[in-house]
């Protein structure tokens, strides 16, 4: 989905981190997160399946595990080789076919929950800065976070932190990304806390990194979308001047040694190699898929058994 970045307007709007402390000391270093290629897959994902690859990280979602504690430590050390596991949890959107979705909620909704999203049947934006969200998010034994945990994930990776945009432009909410940052470092202490060196990668928003510090320092890396291809339609280059925005902006996180990882929309093998070369050229860890994220896509020249001085460029791309 095409977004803007939208720097100026937050960073005026605030003014550093005054009222967002955390206490976390426990963020993950570069060291740790050894990653040369990654799979994203949320839809039909099949533990099995997955760990015969050989991909180095793997997002995908809580349902992956079933109701097995055995099923993603299983899929850490599977057949493919060591990997690690993050479970995707949106933060901005509540998600009415997830397990604490109250049908009850439709015809009395929460004070939290807010107006369905157009673009994404059974996708509610939710007022995240409400502690009856938060609590659904993380700190009992019952939340989405603690189950995440329990289950035996590496971390998290954490979509709709751009919600805090849709407020500003609706409501005029000048406070909405602080807020959003508040509640991603509380719940990273809190994980932390719980499991030292939880990873903790929030996808896109990644303006958040400059105009809070210590969001920053806290999070291990972050995810990218459409940063190449996929930014207006699928199989269709994101305009230049947006990608260029936004890789001054990443160029931030890598030198904070962070993880970076991109994932463009596109099934043409020109635009496929394009973007593997410039997102490496960037220092950045690249896949490219479908919308639906719905298969294991293993684009060819760019297999995960490849190291990334291997991977194969047409003649014509991007160096």
């Amino acid at each position: 989905m095409f977004r803007s970045v939208a720097i100026g307007a937050v960073a005026f709007a605030l003014f550093g981190l005054a009222g967002c402390s955390s206490n976390t000391g426990n963020a993950v270093s570069e060291e740790s997160w050894d990653v040369g290629n990654f799979l994203y897959q949320l839809q039909r994902a099949n533990a099995v399946r997955i760990g015969e690859t050989e991909f180095d990280l793997v997002v995908t979602t809580i349902d992956v595990a079933g109701s097995s504690p055995e099923t993603v430590p299983a899929l850490k050390t599977s057949p493919g080789g060591e990997k690690t596991v993050l479970a995707y949890m949106s933060i901005g959107q509540a998600e009415d076919y997830r397990f604490y979705w109250d049908a009850a909620w439709k015809q009395n909704p929460p004070s939290w929950l807010d107006e369905g999203d157009e673009n994404w049947r059974g996708d509610y934006w939710v007022r995240y800065w409400e502690p009856g969200w938060q609590h659904i998010i993380f700190g009992t034994p019952e939340s989405y976070l603690d189950k995440i945990i329990g289950l035996g994930f590496d971390g998290v990776y954490l979509d709709r932190v751009d919600t805090y945009q849709f407020y500003e432009e609706r409501d005029g909410r000048t406070t909405a990304a602080q807020e959003m940052v508040e509640f991603i470092l509380a719940f990273t202490d809190y994980a932390r806390q719980m499991r030292p060196g939880f990873g903790v990668f929030p996808q896109n928003a990644e303006e958040l990194g400059l105009i809070f510090p210590e969001y920053l320092e806290e999070m291990t890396g972050v995810g990218i979308e459409d940063l190449y291809y996929g930014g207006i339609r699928d199989h269709e280059p994101t305009p230049a001047a947006w990608t260029d925005e936004r890789e001054a902006v990443l160029a931030t996180w890598v030198e904070a040694g962070k993880l970076v990882l991109t994932i463009d929309y596109s099934s043409k093998p020109d635009q496929i190699s394009d973007a593997y070369a410039r997102s490496i050229g960037n220092g950045f860890v690249p896949y490219v898929t479908d919308r639906s994220l719905g298969r294991i896509r293993i684009n060819p020249g760019f297999e995960p058994s490849r190291s990334l001085d291997e991977y194969v460029y047409t003649e014509g791309d991007s160096e």
